[in-house]
């Protein structure tokens, strides 16, 4: 059967996640939900999708939708992901799950008492050049000793990936540091113990802090540095350095490349890692999968939770400092 899907932002990500949904046989995204109908209109033009709405709602309300993606600002994914739940519908929510640890506690108990696949967008379990990685930790032939991790945009004013105005605050501790802090847990397969981190001056528009530093401890002693900016002038993304007991491996985007001491850098060959070289579209084919497969799906909201609790940690030693 034909999963149907209702999608929610049609931003740049809502976007990101229209191309890859494009390339999985046997779903159909059938109603798409933004805030401004006129484009989102344009967007349901291009990519053939039927019913157009600015209302969660509306869409949560038509029987043939199985499942939603939700591609919305932060500050209102934990809300819409209990309604979707609320409303018998599979949820994928983007990165990230809540702002409010509170908030990600109660989707996770409804999410347990409707039995729903429920994961969140934690997109970096997915890229090839960290499954690679991934591979070789389960085979025993890597472990990781440390992760230097820098995340570095150029963002002084309110812009989204497509240089567009946005509607709401980005952040660099609950959406970007939630990324690292995830895949360094997933990747060591080892809890996060020891949270620290400190942050730089306020902006006085946007009220949020431009510089961040974060140092992480799992159980198992392998250790992280998380580097974040909104003040890098290039160049932006997040670049990954795993150093580990066998090799030391750099993650740049999709590409990797196992560094030496003497000598260049080696590229590895990640596009053969699975069946494409998207994320997104990963993210999405194991969301699908876990909803015809009756089972938990890789960064379940359950799986991921214990990030938002270190989050949460770290939220409460910037406000005390």
């Amino acid at each position: 059967m034909t999963i149907k899907v209702a999608l929610a932002g049609a931003g740049a990500f809502g976007i990101k996640h229209l191309d890859g949904i494009k390339n999985i046989d046997g779903v159909e995204v059938v109603s798409l939900i933004s805030r401004d109908l006129g484009k989102t209109k344009e967007v349901a033009d291009q990519y053939g999708i039927r019913h157009v709405t600015t209302d969660l709602a509306e869409s949560l309300a038509l029987k043939e939708v199985d499942a939603v993606i939700l591609c919305t600002p932060t500050q209102m994914h934990a809300a819409q992901t209990r309604a979707c739940l609320e409303a018998g519908k599979h949820v994928q929510v983007e990165i990230p799950l809540c702002d409010v640890l509170k908030e990600g506690e109660e989707v996770l108990a409804l999410q347990k008492k409707t039995g729903k696949v429920a994961m969140v967008g934690h997109t970096r379990r997915f890229n090839p050049s960290h499954q690679y990685v991934h591979k070789k930790i389960a085979a025993g032939e890597f472990n990781i000793q440390q992760m230097d991790v820098q995340t570095y945009f150029f963002r002084r004013t309110n812009m989204n990936a497509l240089g567009q105005p946005r509607s709401w605050t980005d952040h660099l501790l609950w959406h970007h540091a939630a990324h690292t802090v995830d895949l360094f847990a997933y990747q060591a397969g080892s809890p996060i113990v020891k949270a620290n981190a400190v942050q730089g001056p306020i902006h006085k528009d946007l009220g949020i802090a431009m510089d961040m530093s974060i140092q992480l401890q799992a159980a198992n002693g392998a250790i992280c540095t998380l580097s974040l900016s909104f003040n890098n002038d290039g160049p932006l993304g997040t670049f990954f350095r795993y150093i580990g007991d066998t090799a030391t491996y750099i993650a740049r985007y999709d590409d990797l490349v196992q560094s030496h001491s003497k000598g260049p850098e080696t590229p590895v060959d990640v596009s053969k890692v699975d069946v494409s070289m998207n994320g997104i579209e990963l993210q999405d084919r194991e969301f699908f999968a876990a909803i015809r497969e009756g089972r938990e799906p890789n960064s379940s909201i359950a799986q991921v939770l214990p990030c938002y609790q270190v989050l949460d940690q770290l939220e409460q030693q910037l406000d005390k400092g």
